[in-house]
């Protein structure tokens, strides 16, 4: 037979932690983690993701419909890109960086993803250039087409200067350590 033990378990204190709200009820809130952080989006980084989010829309309305080859791959790079930003704002918005306590590099993680973007941007704009200028000059979609190519290339500079910005930061942080 075995032997049975008791394991007594008291709670230490954690200088670290944020303080414990509760309701009056005396339940806690379910997502008392998220904090709405707004001041945010008042920084160059801030910007920098609201700049990407509103020309992958415009890339995004004067890309479409993809009737033509290289349309295709255009608007698949740029709607990734766009969920890959939307993302990344309610990471930063609802303060979700700070609330997660999972050992992830969050600034190599958001470099890589934003340097890749970076690099299919300049693709894709390129190959949205060289096809709508190929277009016959009286194509109705030539010139949204084109135009879209003009937003790909802003938001490729964009996007670069995002991930410049991003590389400094995380050069920085790897020699604070």
């Amino acid at each position: 037979m075995m032997t049975e033990t008791v394991v007594n378990v008291q709670e230490a204190p954690n200088n670290n932690a944020a303080p414990n709200k509760t309701q009056q009820g005396g339940s806690e809130q379910p997502l008392a983690w998220i904090k709405i952080n707004l001041d945010y989006f008042k920084t160059t980084p801030g910007l920098l993701k609201i700049a990407e989010f509103v020309l992958g829309i415009f890339c995004m309305a004067l890309g479409s419909p993809a009737y033509f080859g290289g349309s295709h791959f255009f608007l698949f790079v740029v709607t990734v890109s766009f969920i890959g930003t939307i993302i990344w704002i309610f990471i930063y918005l609802l303060g979700i960086r700070e609330a997660l306590t999972f050992p992830i590099n969050w600034i190599l993680t958001e470099l890589v993803n934003t340097g890749i973007c970076t690099v299919c941007y300049f693709i894709v704009f390129i190959i949205q250039l060289i096809v709508a200028s190929s277009l016959h000059p009286n194509h109705p979609r030539r010139g949204a087409q084109i135009t879209a190519g003009v937003f790909g290339l802003l938001n490729t500079i964009v996007y670069a200067f995002a991930t410049y910005l991003l590389h400094i930061e995380w050069k920085g942080s790897r020699t604070n350590q």
